[in-house]
């Protein structure tokens, strides 16, 4: 992997040169202008189509500054979204973690990743110190391999903001400074182009590569039919501050991903992380601590809210993390609950806190979310990595239900069973479910085709509901039900449509709420 690094700063701060010195001892610099100027002679007639690279195989650039130097505008100008919280702090940093995307700059496509600012002055032990060596340990990773052929780090040098101090700039060895606005967009064509042929050159390398020519052929030859339970997943790990959301996914990335630490709200971005578990490809995010949002918020706890909830808008299965200490502090998820810092609880003075959490928690939490019945809880401890594996396991099996198809005739026949052991008020006047079958998945959807004029009653659809998630083990998921009246033509089989739907009112249940719609 091959590693080009932005370099931002304003006028109104000096540069780190502490931190350049040390990177050019440690890294062969390469001058922007000279390395342009050799890569043209052999790259004026390649035209590389990046859209058609995959996102793995593709150059990385790394953005680096010190603190509110417009590092995240400049990533979101890149992606062309706004994903990185951006917020005026002076004297403080919004960003704290590593954010990786995917940059649409002109032609190109690169992967980009947001650090945290860089501060020489910090003390040892500070988030500002932490986050620093998270940045360093990132370049360190990518570039200490000494059986790398590629060792070489590229600089651009930026002047954010288009200010005019581009003669100090020079003095820093990275050639002639770029200067940019991430909030307007101008500069970005000069970066494009100085851009281009050192990632053009980048995979160039890349193709003539023989390895990467045999990874491309064996996946062109590929199935086009893919089997949606296989998709990848998104999981948004939720919960209250401080409860170990951030060491859970450090624990199932099994590296340090993400800063963690025992200051509550340390975690303000949603960090989208990507990994393989048994073949199956999962999008971690990781998201700040969950808080009612109020009037008096304002700055970058407000906007982490606001990210959080759009972080679970997105995701397909939901992990809510929960304090073993804190048992009764629970919200409502419809995929499962964690249970974290259980190794707190262990020790002879405290076993009796240990198994009354494991009796108590389960009826708790159906307490508290009765929306959702069966949801599954796991007792883990992220900080001794316990709990890994059946935590992965646990949110597979809800993924899989959540995209699992019921044929017609087996739902027909439970169907007549349950309908059977249904106790009706009056017989007269049960309701006739003509056939009852699935049309949609995730999340499942059943329609049942009603006769007559009596409807299910919302009472009705409950124990249907209730039903299929004991007869069919579909627990913490949401389950939809609607229902469809058929005319005596449809049910003699006489109508041109075969099974057409009268214009009547259709009523919609869920887990959370039931919606009447009018066809």
């Amino acid at each position: 992997m091959s590693h080009f690094l932005l370099f931002c700063r304003t006028r109104t701060r000096r540069f780190t040169c502490n931190f350049i010195s040390n990177i050019n001892s440690s890294f062969a610099v390469a001058d922007v202008r000279d390395f342009c100027t050799n890569s043209n002679k052999h790259l004026h007639n390649v035209n590389f189509d990046f859209t058609q690279i995959q996102i793995s195989r593709l150059p990385t650039v790394i953005i680096l500054g010190r603190p509110n130097v417009g590092k995240s505008a400049l990533f979101n100008r890149l992606i062309r979204r706004r994903e990185a919280l951006v917020y005026n702090t002076p004297h403080d940093h919004v960003t704290r973690d590593i954010r990786e995307g995917v940059a649409k700059l002109g032609h190109l496509r690169f992967r980009v990743l947001d650090s945290a600012g860089l501060e020489a002055e910090a003390t040892s032990g500070s988030i500002l110190h932490r986050t620093a060596s998270m940045t360093a340990n990132v370049l360190a990773n990518s570039h200490f391999a000494p059986s790398s052929p590629m060792l070489e780090l590229d600089f651009i040098l930026l002047i954010s903001r288009l200010e005019n101090a581009a003669n100090e700039m020079c003095r820093l060895g990275f050639g002639d400074p770029i200067a940019i606005s991430a909030e307007t967009g101008l500069g970005m064509h000069d970066l494009y182009l100085s851009l281009k042929p050192l990632l053009e050159d980048y995979m160039l390398r890349v193709f003539n590569d023989e390895d990467a020519q045999e990874n491309s052929c064996s996946e062109e030859d590929g199935s086009p039919e893919v089997d949606k339970s296989k998709l990848p997943l998104q999981l948004a790990i939720v919960g209250r501050p401080n409860v170990g959301k951030s060491t859970l996914l450090n624990a199932l990335l099994q590296e340090e991903r993400v800063l963690v630490g025992p200051e509550a709200g340390l975690t303000r971005d949603s960090i989208r992380t990507q990994f393989e578990f048994q073949g199956r490809t999962i999008y971690l995010v990781d998201t700040a601590g969950w808080l009612q949002r109020t009037k008096q918020e304002k700055g970058a706890a407000s906007l982490s809210i606001m990210q959080s909830r759009k972080s679970l808008l997105r995701a397909h299965i939901i992990a809510l993390v929960l304090d073993a200490e804190e048992t009764g502090s629970g919200r409502g998820t419809r995929s499962g609950c964690y249970l974290n810092k259980m190794d707190l609880l262990r020790g002879k003075h405290k076993s009796l806190s240990y198994e009354k959490v494991l009796e108590v928690v389960p009826q708790e939490i159906q307490t508290v979310i009765p929306q959702v019945t069966g949801i599954p809880v796991v007792f883990i401890s992220a900080l001794e990595g316990r709990g890994r594996t059946a935590v992965l396991h646990q949110v597979i099996d809800t993924y899989e239900k959540w995209c699992s198809r019921l044929p017609t005739a087996r739902l027909n026949r439970w169907l007549q069973k349950v309908m059977s052991r249904h106790s009706w008020k009056d017989q007269a006047a049960q309701p006739k479910i003509k056939y009852f079958t699935q049309v949609k998945a995730r999340p499942p959807t059943f329609v049942a085709f009603v006769r007559g004029k009596t409807q299910l009653s919302d009472t009705d659809i409950r124990f249907l509901t209730k039903s299929l998630k004991e007869d069919f083990d579909l627990g913490g998921i949401p389950i939809r039900i609607m229902q469809r009246s058929v005319t005596k033509k449809d049910a003699s089989g006489s109508s041109k449509s075969g099974h057409s739907v009268s214009r009547v009112a259709e009523r919609t249940m869920s887990d959370k709420r039931s919606v009447v719609v009018e066809e």
